[in-house]
């Protein structure tokens, strides 16, 4: 079978299989199984072995996918941005009001976390692993998705909802807001449901930039927002 370059969420990964249905299926199965072993074991003490192992698959098998273990953990980070990526926007797609869209994208943000809430944690312990070249891939990937943030957190200034803060600094804040549901789940996901989870965050980190028109809207729309996000999951069930 002749070698081909197959692009995964956005990274070039070498595969020896031209079948792209196959080879984003076999690869499901690698980064599931990798994920729970890097989490347990860490990166460099786990082996491949291990990976097929778990995956159901051998050894061989798992290189017609990859080309070596750094391969998988690039796969399983990318998991995560990319659900960031792709997530976000359709959370917030039609939504006008610019205080409920901002919450809503820290709301999709906290539930791609809490759904890849293993990778999550390996992003912060692992990407060191990866070579520059391949961290620049992830970084770049989380940059796109702090232009939404961004574009939320300005449509509120232009509203005249929150001041001119320093914006990068607001990104941050609410993005490592938004990891701290995996980083420390050992302790809140014993204590708060993930709703309350977000609506604490958005009022701790929000009121204290709020103008008095924002602060006026504020408990409404945290409002709007469990309305929304119950009928979500309604129209899921």
């Amino acid at each position: 079978m002749s070698k081909s370059k197959e692009t995964l969420m956005g990274s070039q990964v070498t595969s020896h299989v031209e079948d792209e249905a196959l080879v984003e299926r076999r690869r499901a199965q690698i980064v599931t199984a990798a994920t729970e072993l890097f989490a347990k074991k860490g990166f460099y003490r786990t082996t491949v072995k291990e990976i097929a192992k778990l995956a159901g698959v051998s050894p061989g098998l798992v290189y017609l996918y990859v080309r070596e273990k750094e391969d998988v953990l690039l796969l399983v980070l990318l998991q995560v941005v990319e659900g960031y990526a792709a997530e976000i926007p359709k959370a917030i797609e039609g939504i006008d009001d610019p205080l409920l869209r901002l919450m809503k994208t820290v709301d999709a943000y906290c539930r791609v976390v809490d759904r890849l809430s293993a990778a999550t944690v390996l992003a912060y312990r692992s990407t060191k692993s990866l070579s520059v070249e391949r961290r620049e891939i992830i970084q770049d990937r989380e940059l796109e998705t702090n232009e939404i943030v961004a574009e939320a957190i300005k449509g509120c200034m232009d509203a005249g909802l929150i001041s001119r803060v320093n914006v990068d600094v607001l990104i941050y804040q609410l993005v490592l807001a938004a990891h701290g549901w995996a980083l420390k789940s050992w302790y809140l996901r014993s204590r708060v449901s993930l709703d309350d989870y977000v609506a604490g965050c958005l009022e701790n980190l929000l009121t204290g930039v709020m103008s008095d028109k924002g602060k006026g809207l504020f408990e409404n729309t945290l409002q709007n927002l469990k309305e929304y996000t119950e009928t979500e999951g309604a129209d899921d069930v």
